[in-house]
């Protein structure tokens, strides 16, 4: 694989906690992991937006009723989950 300098700027914190964290690892390829994790994860929420649209395309878009009870199921789950970390 080719590679290409390029030049970053970074918050001062994030860059020492990295460091301190590396060590005598390479810097740039902790970088690089990181930013190719990224990429992955926006390349995955792309193509499942893609796969919304083509669904909204074949099928019309998700009743209103239905999106406020999904968002109601997600707060209850959200609340229980915030109760469970703070007493365990």
């Amino acid at each position: 694989m080719t590679k290409e300098k390029v030049t970053l700027t970074l918050d001062s914190a994030t860059l020492g906690a990295l460091r301190k964290l590396v060590g005598a690892r390479s810097l740039s390829a902790e970088v690089q992991r990181a930013v190719a994790e990224r990429v992955a994860k926006l390349q995955h929420l792309a193509a499942v937006d893609d796969w919304l649209r083509e669904l909204d395309a074949v099928h019309g878009p998700v009743p209103t009723e239905t999106l406020d009870w999904a968002a109601k199921q997600v707060d209850q789950w959200a609340a229980a989950q915030s109760k469970r970390r703070k007493a365990g």
